[in-house]
């Protein structure tokens, strides 16, 4: 027991690889929040502002193809080579990205790096599967959280300098060096975990699901575009055959018993999908709120939000510890405070910008309070759901929780940019709009605490060396 309590994720069999994924993942981080700060200035330059959603939406839609996509083929063609499939194809979109000569360029830049971010993300996943015990599982997931905290605190700072002094083209081209220096700390140790892998040469089903992938982002891209329309026949209809062919296709992809919320692996999923999803659309019309109704600058509204990603990170550490002290037995409980204490955290949100005079520090508390939320849920969420990956479908299991992640997220944002435009449209002005937006987390937050009662979860297993496959539990 003395030993397995000085094994850590940064002990020197697991350094390396440590140090590379959360590299990979504080660039990706990075990226996305420059981003915000600069699409507005990109859409300008290149004379596309009608087009401005699609900065965003083609990302997230295209990171969802690239997640269940590589979910299939990490399985098939083992971890190494899934990722250097998933670097290139993000290192051309951000390269096209930045050399856009107009927003359609732009977007397909945009395509090709959700593409191989959602790839890439999936590739971590089945690393913390394959390479980490599940002791240690709840250190490296609580470690991914820190990754957020450095790009939080400057990448839209950094952004608006780069933008403001030099080009917007610059938040592009800053990715890549970064890439590199992570691959290049991790190839090793991700040449070691694919000999080691038990790669399935023939994955059933493997083709349909690509297909079924594809259909799902046009899909769900009918549907936010018909919802941004929606006071027209034309959405109406868009929107209606978008959500048609999203149906069925949800029902395929996703594990069966997920739309019954069935307990285990399909509660799991969608109770982290729902509390996800509340967290990103909270956190991204927090900051419209309070430009457009209490007349902050974007600069000031973007740090008061950073501050929730401090306190994810604490609480992430925090859960770490308490796993380690419980061997896992408290995961339930602790998925359910941290989904409790979101609720409350989007209750003050909501009275922070409604009921009170400036609502700065109510706003700053309310954003620590969700962050510490999400940030107990999260990495708590994700352990129990890889205690349920089968032997030599690592890949798969890692794509459903980023298909949750990007699905619901995007759909969120989605919905949400819909009703601001429907308030627009309607002239009830942004306040309303902002209103029912957050009225929407509430209620989703709300139902993802529902799923967690049916949630079910295993202490930790025995341990195992790096590299051999841990117990599992059956689908």
């Amino acid at each position: 027991m003395k030993e397995h309590k000085s094994v850590g994720i940064f002990n020197k069999q697991y350094r390396a690889m440590t140090l590379g994924i959360m590299l990979v993942l504080t660039t990706s981080a990075f990226e996305g929040l420059a981003i915000t700060t600069v699409a507005a200035k990109i859409a300008q330059e290149l004379q596309g502002i009608h087009l401005y959603g699609w900065i965003f939406s083609a990302f997230l839609l295209s990171q969802l193809v690239g997640t269940l996509v590589m979910g299939q083929q990490v399985d098939k063609r083992g971890v190494y080579t899934s990722l250097l499939i998933s670097f290139t194809i993000f290192v051309l979109g951000t390269v096209a990205a930045a050399a856009s000569i107009n927003m359609y360029m732009l977007i397909g830049g945009r395509v090709f790096q959700g593409f191989g971010a959602g790839a890439l993300i999936t590739c971590v996943y089945t690393c913390v599967t394959l390479y980490y015990p599940d002791m240690l599982r709840s250190q490296i997931l609580a470690a991914f959280s820190m990754a957020f905290v450095l790009p939080s605190l400057i990448g839209p700072y950094l952004a608006g300098l780069l933008a403001s002094f030099a080009s917007w083209r610059l938040v592009f081209w800053i990715v890549i060096p970064l890439i590199a220096v992570a691959l290049l700390l991790t190839y090793r140790s991700f040449q070691a975990l694919q000999r080691s892998q038990e790669v399935i040469e023939s994955v059933q089903g493997g083709d349909s699901r690509i297909s079924q992938a594809i259909l799902l982002a046009i899909g769900t891209g009918l549907l936010l575009t018909g919802l941004g329309m929606v006071t027209q026949w034309q959405g109406a209809v868009l929107s209606l055959g978008g959500l048609l062919i999203m149906i069925p296709l949800m029902y395929k992809l996703l594990p069966q018993g997920t739309f019954r919320v069935q307990s285990g692996l399909p509660a799991t999923l969608v109770t982290k999908g729902l509390y996800v999803a509340c967290y990103f659309a909270t956190e991204s019309f927090v900051i419209l709120g309070l430009t457009e109704m209490k007349g902050l600058s974007a600069h000031n509204a973007g740090l008061l939000v950073a501050a929730g990603s401090l306190s994810w990170s604490a609480a992430a550490w925090l859960q770490a510890k308490w796993d380690a002290k419980d061997k896992g037995a408290g995961r339930k409980q602790r998925v359910m405070l941290g989904i409790g204490i979101m609720i409350s955290g989007v209750i003050l949100v909501m009275l922070a910008l409604f009921l009170s005079d400036t609502g700065i520090t109510l706003i700053l508390l309310s954003q620590i309070i969700i962050g510490f939320g999400v940030g107990l849920a999260n990495p708590t969420t994700a352990v129990i759901a890889l205690q349920y990956a089968e032997s030599g479908h690592e890949g798969k299991m890692s794509s459903n929780l980023q298909f949750v992640d990007s699905f619901y997220v995007a759909l969120s944002i989605g919905v949400s940019g819909a009703l601001i435009a429907l308030a627009e449209n309607m002239g009830w002005g942004i306040s309303t709009g902002i209103f029912m937006v957050l009225t929407l987390q509430l209620v989703l937050v709300l139902c993802s605490f529902l799923s967690s009662l049916r949630i079910s979860s295993l202490a930790w297993h025995k341990h195992q060396p790096a590299g051999q496959k841990t117990d599992t539990l059956p689908m």
